[in-house]
């Protein structure tokens, strides 16, 4: 609001100029506050250089250095190999800008020590499933460098009008990082000898701290929301302006992005076609993937045409902003069989995986035809960024969809599997979507989600929001003998929300199971909003400390618009979605 909404009256000049001015004084203070809130020491460095004369240059400063690292080491869960780290790689820097900055370059080097001891792992493994898990080790710590090292480049370009937008970013990056090293681990499951537990304490470090460095900018981010400072309330939600213009969204938006998911096949323009009957450039997906430019900042359109493609496809980090669309989830097909009982480790049986950020898939569908009883068994596998799924189809039995990290939405798509079937540790949003649990093996439970949410400030989550989740009717004869659940903590710190959507009757009473003993029943988050259906009364719900009721207003947190910031990235697409909750009378309205 103008200042002449108080009454006062000015020439339209001066206005503008103590706009300015108004504008550079808080964006001063909002970046003092953020000093303060990373380094309370900075004062007594000032104090010290005025009052201790030449002295205070070697002591002085190391005693200033000292207490700036406690005090940005402050919020973290491993303070020792914070203060430890820091005070060697430091030098004499109090600046708690630089501090954070060294606190994500000790955490890279931590990782490529533990990256160098996997290749002399390697060269001792005896048995496949090890040297494959040590491989994908490999790739895994390569990505969580990979993050560490944008959170560092981002970190540097902090300016205060993006505040909200770029802790958002490395809160994100941040959480893929602990993923990451935590994936690695998983693929020793079932491995011989020691090398799993001489990977786990090559970790220890790198592990630590990253989610150290994940605390401290959780920390910056309450802080600096709890001083309530308007000008920092940057995020968009759908209650501001309508935005209209380019400039309001971010060039890798602009560039090729708009409104492409709202566009009829007939008036798309692809930059290449898949066709196996030889109509277009390429007669595989596999080939396609050669002519998608690296690192790409326009989006890069693949039509791929009816049929089914029996390839393994992967998109590289490289392989940005690519779509493809195909001719329905049914029609354009992509599947594959790898598994984890032939000896594939769970990482690498995706029959697709989407690495690259900027990901956007239309009409596409996606399948593991391993079966039941070859366990593990990934049809697609999804790590890209700000990434869209619309009106396609996920295909399994085990772990069919694993989300695995970062911001990913899903709408008009269909999931079926038996265990775990949409699992991971990612910022995923499902909407309007159908859930569909199939028939599993005959010793067998079958459970819709598995977060692997291992650290408490991971910014991540499995949300189903307006979806309905059913049976297959070959299932339904066999749900009292093989009952079905929502959920259960793959990780200490699960986190899935559940909301306005239909659940039907055939989801056992208790709606939620254990993982192994009592792991993640009280630290987990598990809640149910709003739900209707035979399947969704919550009376005989479990009691763990971890399951949680919520009201509607918290629930907000878990929209699109607030929790993936989805106004920003999903709007100008042209994809449909629902930015906030139902009014609670629409609950099952699809929009």
């Amino acid at each position: 609001m103008s200042s002449a909404a108080y009454g006062q009256v000015s020439d339209p000049s001066r206005n503008a100029a103590n706009s300015k001015k108004k504008l550079a004084i808080i964006s001063g203070s909002a970046v003092i506050l953020l000093f303060m809130v990373v380094g309370a020491a900075v004062g007594v460095s000032r104090h010290n250089s005025s009052s201790d004369g030449d002295s205070s240059n070697s002591g002085g400063q190391l005693v200033t250095t000292s207490k700036a690292i406690t005090s940005i080491c402050q919020p973290t869960d491993y303070k020792d190999i914070c203060e430890s780290s820091l005070t060697d790689a430091a030098g004499n820097t109090s600046d708690p800008k630089k501090l954070v900055e060294t606190a994500f370059n000790v955490t890279i080097n931590y990782i490529r020590d533990a990256l160098n001891h996997s290749s002399v792992l390697q060269a001792a493994a005896k048995d496949a499933r090890t040297t494959d898990a040590l491989d994908d080790c490999k790739v895994l710590l390569g990505y969580a460098v990979d993050e560490l090292r944008n959170s560092f480049t981002k970190f540097g370009q902090l300016e205060i009008s993006k505040v909200d937008d770029i802790i958002d970013d490395l809160k994100i990056w941040l959480s893929a990082a602990v993923t990451y090293q935590e994936t690695c681990l998983d693929g020793f499951e079932n491995a011989t000898g020691d090398t799993a537990e001489s990977m786990r304490k090559a970790l220890n470090g790198s592990q630590a701290l990253t989610s150290n460095s994940l605390a401290i900018i959780d920390e910056i981010s309450s802080v600096l929301s709890s001083f309530q400072i308007p000008f920092l309330n940057k995020r968009r939600l759908l209650s501001d302006e309508e935005a209209g213009d380019d400039d309001e969204y971010p060039s890798w938006i602009t560039n090729g992005k708009r409104r492409l998911l709202a566009l009829p096949m007939d008036q798309m323009k692809p930059d290449v076609v898949v066709a196996q009957d030889g109509s277009g450039n390429y007669k595989t997906i596999k080939e396609a993937l050669a002519a998608i430019p690296e690192n790409g900042q326009t989006t890069f359109v693949i039509y791929i045409k009816a049929g089914v493609y029996e390839e393994q496809v992967w998109l590289d980090k490289s392989m940005t902003n690519v779509m493809m669309i195909g001719d329905g989830p049914t029609t354009t097909r992509i599947t594959g069989s790898l598994n984890y009982i032939d000896g594939t480790t769970t990482f690498r049986t995706a029959t697709f995986a989407a690495v690259g950020d900027g990901f956007i898939a239309k009409n596409l569908g996606f399948e593991n035809s391993a079966g039941a009883e070859k366990h593990q068994a990934v049809a697609l596998r999804v790590q890209s960024d700000r990434s869209i799924f619309y009106n396609c189809r996920m295909d399994g039995f085990q772990d069919t969809l694993y989300c695995h990290t970062k911001r990913q939405f899903y709408r008009d798509c269909t999931i079926t599997g038996t265990i775990d079937f949409i699992f991971g540790d990612s910022a995923s949003v499902f909407q309007n979507c159908l859930i569909k649990v199939r028939k599993p093996l005959a010793n067998q439970q079958c459970i819709v989600t598995a977060s692997g949410r291992k650290d408490r400030r991971e910014a991540t989550a499995i949300i189903l929001h307006n979806c309905t989740i059913s049976a297959d009717p070959e299932y339904l004869p066999f749900y009292t003998a093989n009952p079905s659940y929502l959920g259960r903590p793959w990780k200490p710190y699960a986190r899935t929300i559940i909301m306005q959507s239909r659940i039907d009757g055939f989801i056992n009473p208790e709606g939620w199971l254990p993982w192994l003993g009592d792991i993640g029943l009280n630290t987990c988050f598990y809640t149910e909003v709003d739900n209707h259906g035979p399947g969704a009364t919550v009376t005989n719900r479990v009691t763990w400390r971890g399951y949680k009721k919520i009201d509607y207003d918290h629930a907000q947190m878990y929209t699109v618009e607030r929790f993936i910031q989805g106004n920003l990235w999903l709007k100008p697409t042209g994809v449909p979605y629902i930015p906030g909750l139902l009014p609670a009378t629409e609950a099952g309205r699809v929009h």
